[in-house]
């Protein structure tokens, strides 16, 4: 193919943004978004439905043991170490149409374009969706992907539980049975030539500020907690309010303090406390524990050690303060992360190349680029999201033409990279 009909490849954007709506009516949410909670009747069938289309692509389709789906293009070379493109299907409770789903949808959108234009690479292009990317109902979030890394044990992603009612007894395992998704191919990393992901901004940034593309150069430094508060069990009639030790009251101060501290830091400052669970939950008894879910982000690592620092007196205060036992355990962070130079370059140099106006800028939200920027020459896109930036909400969006213009550049790094057939 002369080289000059390469440059002018260009995505379907009505086909891809089809595909989007497709793909959004599965676990369709009243408000207009979608509900696909990892390993889910729903998710299945999401799952399903790639790989309907991707058997339709005339790709190969193998599962591994965690559950992650990859969709093979064959190169001329098929030995060559494939360039991968990957995200996500699963969303969160009260998820949107495109958080994730869009990377996905521009990669199938990608083998697409490259089959209608007969045009074959020379290295084997490779479509990931990983599996529990949110964390919504299996905790760690990016489990997929951190299993293929080697940084969470196979075993221990299959013993996770939901963490949607903690009684439940139905874990990962069970689950990836149950959906026909407990592949067989070893979940371990392998040889990747580089790792492309493309995803919406979740942010107002680059809408906002008239950019049509992000190049996003590596992450915030976040730190993740589980905060322990006790108090004492009591019927919530007869004991007087001077004698009550009531956990929730304490977790709500906590709270408070917690969303101030992310305020104080500036611009770049985050503070969260998203997820709770109290004991013994019942309307007749004043809570006697809560663990809280509760972290910190910036784009300074030693800001984030100064907010964690600041974060722990201020529960030993309120300790002291209320006669609660408070206690602050990590169990996670990730960041900051830096992608592959080059590969960023590669990116800039495209979106210029294709006309398109775009910006460098930070995720501060973990993807499962974070764990394959440990194994392989790594780097992701933004598409803007519009509403205000808002996602993880059902009024998440991005137009049509964003997501034609990130999945453009998406597939002219991948060409770049796969190189083109003798």
């Amino acid at each position: 193919m002369p080289e000059p009909k390469i440059n002018a490849l260009r995505i379907d954007s009505t086909r891809l943004w089809d595909s989007m709506m497709t793909m959004g009516k599965i676990g369709a949410t009243p408000g207009g978004g979608s509900r696909r909670l990892a390993l889910s009747d729903e998710d299945k069938a999401g799952r399903d439905l790639f790989c309907r289309w991707m058997k339709e692509a005339g790709c190969e389709i193998t599962v591994d043991q965690i559950g992650n789906i990859f969709c093979r293009r064959k190169g001329n070379n098929d030995e060559l170490p494939p360039v991968m493109i990957g995200s996500h299907l699963d969303t969160v409770p009260t998820g949107g149409k495109f958080d994730g789903v869009a990377g996905v949808l521009a990669g199938v959108e990608l083998i697409r374009t490259l089959n209608d234009a007969a045009f074959e690479t020379e290295a084997p292009v490779e479509l990931v969706v990983w599996m529990n990317e949110e964390g919504s109902r299996f905790s760690p979030f990016t489990m997929g992907s951190m299993v293929f890394a080697g940084q969470f044990p196979l075993e221990q992603a299959y013993a996770c539980t939901e963490i949607t009612n903690p009684a439940s007894t139905i874990s990962v395992k069970d689950e990836l049975i149950r959906t026909g998704y407990l592949g067989t191919t070893p979940a371990k990393a392998r040889p990747v030539a580089c790792y492309f992901e493309m995803h919406n901004e979740q942010g107002p940034i680059l809408g906002e500020a008239g950019f049509e593309v992000g190049i996003v150069t590596g992450s915030f430094f976040a730190r993740y907690f589980i905060a322990t508060i006790r108090g004492d069990a009591a019927h919530v009639g007869p004991t007087p309010m001077d004698r009550r030790k009531d956990a929730l009251v304490g977790t709500a101060r906590l709270v408070l303090e917690i969303d101030r501290i992310g305020r104080s830091y500036g611009p770049d400052g985050r503070s969260n406390a998203p997820h709770i669970n109290v004991y013994p939950n019942v309307r007749g008894v004043i809570p006697s524990e809560v663990k809280l879910s509760c972290d910190v982000r910036h784009s300074d690592v030693a800001t984030v050690g100064t907010m964690e620092a600041e974060l722990r007196e201020t529960a030993a205060r309120l300790a002291r303060e209320t006669g609660f036992g408070i206690e602050i355990d990590q169990y996670y962070e990730f960041g900051p992360i830096h992608f592959h130079a080059e590969m960023l370059q590669l990116l800039r140099d495209t979106a210029g190349r294709l006309g398109y106006k775009w910006r460098n800028i930070l995720t501060v939200a973990g993807h499962d680029a974070v764990s394959m920027n440990v194994l392989c020459p790594t780097a992701m896109i933004f598409a803007p999201s519009r509403a205000e930036g808002i996602s993880h909400n059902e009024r998440e969006y991005s137009t049509p033409e964003d997501l034609a213009a990130a999945a453009n550049v998406l597939l002219h790094a991948v060409l770049a990279k796969a190189g083109k057939a003798p």
